[in-house]
């Protein structure tokens, strides 16, 4: 607060220490400022004669002196400062317990890799408005979601798209041009496969009115949203089996709406544990009460939910099917907020071995709940959505039918920096000069590298070569750590097996490089190209020595079920080859020297 220019009279000697008491200090009494001037009684008692400060002013007919006058002055000065202070001090006391400016929204919620927040708020006009008109929104320096889309929104201009697939060549098989290839792999592996299903929803259980339940899928209930959901748990029928067909019963599961049976039959041709919902919902009653309002609910869920189907959870292939899909269904739905459940539908008793459980954190705050916890209870659910699924047909990303020759750094690419963000996993890399190897090792029974040490060795040979031999045993090297070490990997290098499901979190300038993919050519090949990075085989198959035919339990010989011997020099022209492609990749520092080659 700034003080009025105050007429300050001439410095005399008994008035300086007055000057200075004030002009230091601003806070004191009447009493002290007296005290510091009065060097000589008589002035001061003249100005008590003369009554200057009474109430009335000065008596009539009386003038008071010089000195009283400058002194009530003064003192009027200085008491203008202690109440002036005072209030400015209140008024701090008061922004104290205010506390500081409060944003307009509660941002922290949007836990997103900051290349996402724009399309984020594309989507999300109410947010972005705010966070337009809040000077403490984190996102100012975003786009605030004017052009930027995912591409699977209605008002999308393609050319803003997230991402577009790159294709090399067309196969005739399935397309007839470049552009037709790329636009079929947009549809069939990145956010074109969020458009398609978008597209699908439709309404099998309308509400009448605010209050009312509703039930919305995708086509053969791969994905549904449900509101005011009522799941009558009171008699469970649990079996040794996790997806039991039969586990709901006609009146235990459905909603207060106007229920379209005829559309809901219709969705039962995927019928199948892990490829669709209808085995659950095929008995979706029209209910005639309202769950919620009349009661019928022992427990009332709030928070949003998402009930999921899972894979085998000790596979790292199979169960990030799950994640990935999981993924996929917050797109359909608009929701990444991390203050969700949810719910694994299990029909057993068991419960679910899990080596990758901390990957949930990047999916919700909470521990996962699995069904038969609200076994006995009547459970309303306000809002849920049930997930697409692991093993669907022509889903993601499990046999996946895939146009060959194309690749994309889209959806898959945005599932990897949306994990690797919430999992707080850092980049220390790339580093310069050095090009970081990483060699998976496996210590099963089978598809074990026999001269590992020697192409180890090898690899060692080579200054460039930064070289980390791993073996993932999830009881020595936890996933969190695991996933560090992958995504400060430049060239990753392993056997055919479900290990190689990392390369999903590959920097984008690496190379995976499956060393033998034992016959089955297009699993983590294809998996590359999801991901959008280069992937490289073994090519010439009189440098590789198996030990044996290999044996299957049931088939008999079996290239994945022996072990195998590598060519020192053609396992280094390839890991030298990959080389290149990392250090001429657009993202790679291009400072970085490649003569040591």
């Amino acid at each position: 607060m700034r003080f009025p220019v105050l007429w300050r009279p001439p410095a005399t000697p008994t008035l300086q220490p007055v000057r200075a008491s004030v002009e230091s200090s601003g806070l004191r009494s009447q009493h002290t400022v007296a005290a510091s001037v009065s060097k000589g009684p008589t002035d001061f008692e003249e100005c008590k004669r003369c009554s200057w400060f009474s109430s009335g002013g000065p008596r009539e007919g009386r003038r008071p002196s010089h000195a009283c006058a400058i002194l009530t002055m003064l003192l009027s000065v200085a008491l203008g400062i202690v109440f002036s202070c005072t209030a400015v001090a209140t008024e701090r006391a008061a922004d104290a317990n205010r506390g500081a400016p409060a944003p307009l929204l509660n941002y922290s919620w949007i836990s997103l890799p900051p290349e996402h927040v724009p399309y984020f708020l594309h989507n999300n006009k109410r947010v972005a408005k705010r966070c337009r008109r809040d000077p403490l929104c984190p996102f100012k320096d975003a786009p605030l979601g004017l052009f930027a889309c995912w591409g699977y929104e209605k008002s999308c201009d393609p050319g803003m798209r997230f991402s577009y697939p790159v294709c090399t060549r067309a196969d005739s098989g399935w397309a007839r041009s470049l552009e037709a290839a790329q636009e079929l792999f947009w549809k069939q592996a990145d956010f074109g496969y969020v458009k398609e299903r978008l597209s699908e929803l439709k309404t099998l259980c309308k509400a009448s009115k605010p209050g009312d339940s509703s039930l919305r899928c995708s086509s053969h209930t791969r994905f549904c949203k449900a509101t005011n959901l009522y799941l009558d748990l009171r008699r469970p029928s649990r079996s040794h089996e996790r997806y039991k067909e039969d586990f709901i019963q006609k009146g235990e599961i459905g909603g207060h709406c106007r229920l379209n049976k005829r559309a809901l039959a219709a969705e039962g041709e995927h019928k199948s544990p892990l490829q669709s919902w209808y085995a659950e919902l095929q008995t979706y009653t029209e209910l005639d009460f309202h769950p919620i309002e009349d009661g019928h609910c022992d427990i009332i869920i709030e928070k949003p939910t998402v009930f999921m189907k899972l894979d085998a959870g000790v596979n790292m292939y199979h169960h990030f099917c799950d994640f990935v899909n999981l993924y996929i269904s917050q797109h359909i739905n608009n929701s990444f907020s991390a203050d969700i459940n949810i719910v694994m539908w299990d029909t057993s008793f068991y419960g679910y071995g899990d080596l990758f459980g901390e990957t949930w954190k990047a999916f919700s705050d909470y521990d996962i709940i699995h069904l038969k916890t609200y076994d006995s209870k009547r459970v309303c659910f306000k809002d849920a959505f049930f997930s697409l699924l692991p093993r669907m047909r022509y889903g993601l990303f499990y046999n996946t039918p895939l146009i060959s020759d194309c690749y994309s750094e889209g959806m898959f690419r945005a599932f990897s920096q949306h994990v690797l963000h919430r999992l707080d996993i850092p980049q220390d890399g790339p580093k310069e000069g050095r090009v970081r190897v990483t060699l998976l090792a496996r210590s099963t029974e089978y598809r074990r590298i026999l001269n590992q040490v020697e192409l180890v060795n090898a690899l060692k040979t080579v200054p460039l070569l930064e070289v980390n031999v791993v073996d993932y045993k999830y009881k020595d090297v936890p996933f969190l750590e695991q996933l560090r070490i992958t995504h400060n990997s430049d060239i990753f290098i392993g056997m055919h097996g479900a290990g190689l499901t990392h390369l999903l979190f590959l920097p984008d300038w690496a190379v995976i490089f499956e060393l033998y993919n034992c016959q089955d050519e297009s699993c983590y090949r294809d998996l590359a190209r999801l991901r959008g990075i280069r992937y490289v085989t073994w090519q010439k198959m009189d440098k590789v020595v198996p030990q044996d035919k290999g044996h299957h339990p049931t088939l008999g010989d079996h290239p994945k079920f022996t072990n195998y011997s590598f060519d020192v020099g053609e396992f280094m022209r390839l890991v030298l080859e990959a080389v290149d492609d990392v250090t001429h990749h657009p993202k790679w520092p291009s400072q970085a020297p490649r003569d040591e080659l």
